[in-house]
């Protein structure tokens, strides 16, 4: 059983993570996006962005090993290995930029119980070296219960 005094809960601040240009090159080739401001840098600076653009779901590769790292620790109780993504949401207050120095914090939102499943609901804070918002991200995690099934 998820231990659910964790809700309302932040994790400390992560390292700092660096968006490099081929990041955003290899996951924008990755996801099969081809849209010249993830790859090319003057239809970027075309557009009126300082560098390469990270497409819209490049949050994922710094937040979710975050979420994974949590969703293991034993305190949690959550039974990772029978885990699925429930759903997935990401609000901008800016565009994700190469050159970016982005810390994120893990927020624990809500745990419930529904028909004999958990779900967990995390929110990641996303901000740039200065402090300014970049980007909220939600997940609803879903795992068994184990309770009526």
């Amino acid at each position: 059983m998820p231990d659910r005094s964790w809700v309302g809960h932040s994790l400390a601040p992560s390292e700092p993570y660096q968006v490099g240009r081929e990041k955003v090159r290899e996951f924008a080739t990755a996801i099969g996006d081809d849209h010249p401001v993830f790859h090319d840098l003057e239809a970027a600076r075309a557009a009126g962005h300082r560098d390469l653009v990270a497409p819209p779901t490049f949050p994922v590769c710094f937040t979710m090993p975050l979420i994974e790292r949590f969703l293991r620790d034993p305190a949690l109780g959550w039974d990772y290995s029978r885990m699925v993504h429930g759903d997935q949401r990401i609000a901008y207050h800016r565009p994700v930029i190469a050159g970016d120095e982005l810390t994120t914090v893990v927020h624990v939102d809500e745990l419930r119980t529904r028909a004999g499943n958990h779900m967990l609901t995390l929110r990641c804070e996303v901000a740039d070296a200065s402090g300014a918002p970049v980007a909220t991200t939600h997940s609803m995690l879903v795992s068994p219960s184990g309770e009526g099934s």
